[in-house]
């Protein structure tokens, strides 16, 4: 192989390293509710981790059943240097009250990266609130199908 085809090559090898983490990451349009939910529970664990930490609890539903919720949020990395977690940021017996958007499926599962907030129930102090918190959901327009 001559020494130009070997510098392609390794270029377009090297490329495709710093492509993968993209192709791997998803969309979540279409998942979530639009509007907004708020729970309030006790918390059971965080998981620091990535691609997305979670926040597990347990919350009373309408009807007296505890129902085991699981909350995602952002990567561990961004919740260290964004928001300053750590592991202990939320213990077990934590009662939180958290807004986000349910899945649509109807799972106990909530997304927190967009207009989100997590906040200590007991103390009222807000400890986690997305940069979009409290701001209205922008409508897109119709598509034009050419009337």
């Amino acid at each position: 192989m001559n020494a130009k085809a070997m510098i392609v090559l390794s270029i377009s090898a090297g490329l495709c390293l710093f492509t993968m983490p993209a192709l791997a990451h998803h969309g979540d349009a279409g998942r979530y509710e639009d509007n907004l939910t708020i729970l309030t529970g006790t918390v059971v664990d965080l998981q620091l981790v990535t691609p997305h930490s979670i926040i597990v609890l347990d919350v009373t539903d309408d009807e007296g059943k505890m129902v085991r919720w699981q909350a995602e949020m952002g990567a561990r990395q961004q919740m260290i240097r964004d928001f300053g977690w750590t592991k202990d940021t939320l213990k077990p017996g934590d009662k939180i009250t958290i807004t986000g958007r349910k899945v649509k499926s109807g799972a106990p599962y909530m997304n927190l990266t967009d207009r989100a907030n997590v906040v200590l129930a007991d103390s009222g102090k807000e400890i986690f609130r997305t940069a979009n918190y409290g701001t209205e959901q922008r409508k897109r327009p119709a598509a034009n199908l050419g009337n």
